[in-house]
């Protein structure tokens, strides 16, 4: 399988997270979209670069990103190939100026992503992974360092929880884990903490798009681990109208039957 080199993409990603630095350093305005989640100038300025970025590299490929979603599944669904991005992951999180936002770009093939980009702008940090090559974690401009996932699991269970979204839902869950710690973190980040081997699981019992996971599930999969819904089966992407998620588990010891705590 032909994959376009993803350190072109690290690079777009890079340059849309330096956009986005520059209005994170000012004052900026903050709008209200009609889901009721915010939108900055700063989602949009990246929205630009990478789509502008995306269509010059791969002109074959069709680019979807959360702020083009109006693209009607009759088109999508025709679709073999597609980019799926997230310009800000974290926009709540940018608001906050807690640094915990990242730019997502994956590639998606047959449904699946095989190939994803995440980027931290705020510390510079990029991970990236696809099917053939591995996953890496990158500081700045210095060299790839591999990551995997934790197998077997830590004890006590380091599970990653979201600032932003932690409910009922996560609670009834980690009452039936055995002992646990939570690893707290915002966006996206939370599965490239999975890959890293930096936490064990991360049950997401709410609600996300599309464009939230696919990247950094690109990376998890790279890294030896699974994202998957709550029957366990992997999860899959423009399959439907809506371009919501079901609830979904990101794990890399395999042997833990971790639906039993839902």
């Amino acid at each position: 399988m032909t994959l376009p080199d993803i350190r072109h993409i690290s690079q777009i990603a890079r340059r849309a997270g330096e956009d986005i630095l520059q209005i994170y350093a000012q004052d900026f305005d903050v709008q209200e979209k009609s889901d009721h989640s915010p939108l900055t100038q700063a989602d949009m300025a990246s929205h630009r670069l990478i789509e502008d970025a995306l269509k010059q590299l791969t002109p074959e490929i069709p680019v979807l990103s959360e702020e083009s979603t109006a693209i009607p599944y009759a088109e999508r669904r025709q679709w073999q190939r597609y980019w799926l991005i997230d310009p800000l992951d974290g926009t709540r999180e940018f608001v906050k100026r807690n640094g915990e936002f990242t730019v997502n770009i994956a590639l998606v093939d047959q449904g699946f992503p095989i190939l994803g980009v995440v980027h931290v702008p705020v510390t510079g940090t990029t991970y990236f992974g696809d099917i053939v090559s591995g996953a890496f974690r990158q500081e700045n401009h210095g060299e790839p360092e591999p990551i995997q996932v934790t197998r077997p699991c830590a004890t006590p269970v380091r599970v990653a929880g979201s600032r932003s979204h932690a409910g009922d839902s996560l609670a009834r869950f980690l009452q039936r884990l055995p002992a646990h710690e939570i690893v707290s973190m915002g966006s996206s980040l939370k599965l490239c903490l999975v890959a890293e081997g930096k936490a064990d699981i991360y049950p997401r019992l709410g609600p996300t798009s599309e464009w939230d996971t696919a990247a950094a599930q690109a990376v998890v999969e790279a890294a030896g681990g699974q994202v998957t819904d709550t029957s366990l089966q992997r999860l899959r992407y423009n399959q439907k109208d809506s371009l919501l998620n079901p609830h979904f588990l990101v794990f890399g010891d395999d042997t833990i039957d971790w639906k039993a705590c839902l």
